[in-house]
């Protein structure tokens, strides 16, 4: 394994962190509130960054979700790399990459997932019905990426919808609630094999994958966002004459917080370079989200902690990281959840 990114991986990576430094700046985001900010997202598909995935694979996502991670920029860049970039060029037919890609390059388009399959959505002769209680980003979405009952992916326009409800979930993700009636819809993959990809490739599997890699480098950079934060803080905050940081219960704290994230990054990466590489990184994927979701926890919680007082406000930036924080355990899914998952997966493997 090698995770030193590329030239060009670390060229979009210096770029995505001057774009969110000079706009994902507290005062913009607070104006922001729980919605998405529109500048923002043209000033990253004007520089080419969703586009650059195509090229940068999986890793050179992760690090391009790292540095949103650190300002909590409310974007759907996740959600539209990973449901819809890398979801059409692996999985689309020539027809469908000729026709949807362009748009998801400039922005045009934005794909979210609902996403992984519940049983919620059943499909019949390319037509949905069903409900998915909460969408991220769907209400900035033109097509969502739904799984259905049968582990099949279908693209729908959010205009076909019978109704997108609005949701307020723990962090500002312009969420949505997606109700399907008889509605029509475009297959994507075929489940058993991938036009792109090769047969017998599963595109649920896949983008299941993908998305859990993701959204666990997205929460390396919220967690590390967080600990900068409090390490700042704590370095010119005074307690009984002296800086916090020279505590030593403080540096012990923080010190946990920075393996807890490390861990979370290094098991992103291994798994989003597995993906790239083509071999199977089903359980790599699973370890990854399994450090994003616990791990996570603690890290955003001791940000606020070492914040004393100050962590309680609901209008300090560093809340804004607790909250995605949280938010984002919600999405991976609870650490037994994923551990019980991860020990089916290694007992099926197991040759007694």
């Amino acid at each position: 394994m090698d995770f030193t990114p590329t030239e060009e991986q670390e060229a979009a990576r210096d770029l995505a962190a001057r774009i969110f430094g000079d706009l994902a700046t507290h005062e913009r985001l607070a104006a922001a509130g729980t919605g998405s900010d529109a500048e923002l997202w043209k000033a990253l598909c004007a520089a080419g960054l969703p586009g650059a995935v195509e090229e940068t694979g999986l890793l050179g996502l992760v690090l391009l979700l790292e540095e949103q991670g650190r300002r909590t920029a409310q974007v759907p860049l996740a959600a539209t790399c990973v449901y819809g970039i890398l979801a059409v060029a692996r999985h689309g037919t020539e027809e469908q990459r000729a026709r949807l890609l362009p748009g998801l390059r400039d922005g045009t388009t934005v794909v979210t997932g609902a996403f992984p399959g519940t049983g919620g959505v059943v499909a019949h002769e390319g037509r949905l019905g069903g409900a998915v209680e909460w969408v991220p980003w769907l209400r900035d979405a033109t097509h969502v990426l739904v799984a259905d009952a049968e582990r099949g992916l279908w693209l729908v326009r959010t205009e076909d919808a019978a109704r997108i409800e609005p949701v307020e979930l723990t962090a500002p993700w312009s969420a949505g609630r997606l109700v399907l009636d008889d509605t029509a819809a475009e297959r994507l993959g075929t489940g058993s094999g991938s036009d792109a990809v090769g047969p017998g490739f599963d595109a649920y599997a896949d983008v299941l994958v993908a998305a859990r890699v993701a959204f666990a480098g997205l929460q390396a950079g919220v967690c590390a966002g967080s600990l900068a934060r409090a390490v700042e803080y704590t370095s010119v905050r005074e307690q009984f004459g002296r800086p916090l940081a020279t505590h030593q219960a403080v540096q012990l704290r923080a010190a946990d917080a920075y393996m807890d994230t490390e861990a979370i990054r290094v098991t992103a990466y291994e798994a989003a370079w597995r993906h790239d590489e083509g071999l199977d990184a089903a359980e790599a994927a699973l370890t990854a989200a399994w450090w994003a979701s616990e791990a996570g926890k603690r890290v955003v919680h001791t940000g606020q902690h070492l914040h004393g007082g100050m962590g309680a406000d609901l209008d300090h930036p560093v809340h804004r990281h607790f909250l995605w924080g949280r938010q984002l355990d919600a999405y991976l899914g609870c650490g037994t959840e994923l551990l019980a998952e991860l020990g089916d997966l290694l007992a099926k493997g197991d040759p007694s």
